[in-house]
Formats: C-alpha cells, structure tokens, sequence
C-alpha cells in the first residue's frame, strides 16, 4: 500500500510539473539577428516580436545601437521606443547614442527615451546637451522626453525656460515645463 501512495505521488508531482511548465520564450538571439535582415517586411515581424518579448532582447538592441551600420542603429532605436517602459535597462545606451553623427537617430533616440517615460531619468543630462542640437528636430524630441520624465527631470528648467524661446521648441518646452512641474 505504502509503495502504490509513492507512487501516486511521484506521479502526482510529475503531471503537475508538466502543467505548471511555461512554453519556452521566442529565441531573442534570433530575432534580435533578424532585425539586420536586409528585408524590410522582415525587420518589421522581428521588430514587433522583440516589443511583446520585451525586457530579454535589451542587451542585444543595445549591442545594436553601436553597430557601424546606421540601419542597425536606427531599427534598435525604434525598436526600444516600441519597448516603452520595458527598454529601461536601455537608457545609459540610448543616452550615448543621443550624440549620434545621424540626426534622425538622435531624435529617434529622444524619441525612445520619451517612450520610457520616469525611468529614463538618468538620460536628462544628455537630453539637456540635446535641447542645444544644430537640429530642431533633435531639441524638440529632447524637450518632449524631458516632459515624458516629468518632475525627476527637474534640473533641466534652465535649459526648458532658454529652449522655449525658440519657436520651433516653444510648445514642446513649454508643455514639457508644465509636466516637470506638476505635482
């Protein structure tokens, strides 16, 4: 009687763990080779499936953002603002890449940070050196991100108050004023 309990038991144990057992996630490494496919239609699927694999294909997008290859840099950056909150352990990356040689990288840069919202924090410093871009483009990307991060972007108002008197960043600094200060 003893030995047929253990072994109901045992078995017991093994069919729970097999229901229990989670499919194994998509392969990251993968889709991460696949965002440099020279097909565009490609690097889209790969791309949306990295957004809902999320935090996992961090480290190889940032390995990415420093490619020689522009198209890599440019596919990880809006890759990483597909992320949205889930690229965080991507923002000391994405704050080296907001000097970026590209002007549509460096506002797809800001534009990443925006998406990340409050933990983008400790990007702020270079996203104020961006608000002085040659590029509007860049300085209004920047002001919004700042306003993405909100009240932890404090110690950027100076350069806001001085960005808002340019008219093409006016409404991205001012707005961006109002929701760093809002409490």
């Amino acid at each position: 009687m003893r030995d047929r309990i253990g072994a109901v038991l045992v078995a017991g144990v093994a069919i729970s763990a097999a229901c229990n057992r989670t499919p194994p996630g998509p392969d990251v490494a993968a889709l991460v080779s696949q965002l440099k496919s020279a097909d565009p239609d490609a690097r889209g699927k790969a791309s949306l499936a990295i957004v809902r694999a999320g935090e996992p294909a961090v480290p190889g997008l940032v390995e990415m953002l420093k490619s020689e290859d522009p198209q890599h840099r440019a596919t990880a950056a809006s890759t990483l603002f597909g992320m949205g909150p889930k690229a965080r352990a991507a923002v000391p990356a994405l704050a080296d890449a907001l000097s970026d040689s590209d002007a549509e990288m460096r506002a797809s840069v800001a534009m990443a940070l925006e998406s990340i919202g409050p933990d983008a924090a400790p990007a702020v410093p270079a996203l104020v050196r961006a608000l002085k871009d040659r590029e509007g483009l860049v300085r209004q990307r920047a002001a919004i991100a700042l306003g993405s991060i909100g009240p932890a972007a404090r110690e950027a108002l100076p350069a806001l108050n001085e960005a808002s008197r340019v008219d093409l960043v006016r409404p991205a600094a001012e707005e961006a004023i109002r929701k760093i200060q809002a409490r």
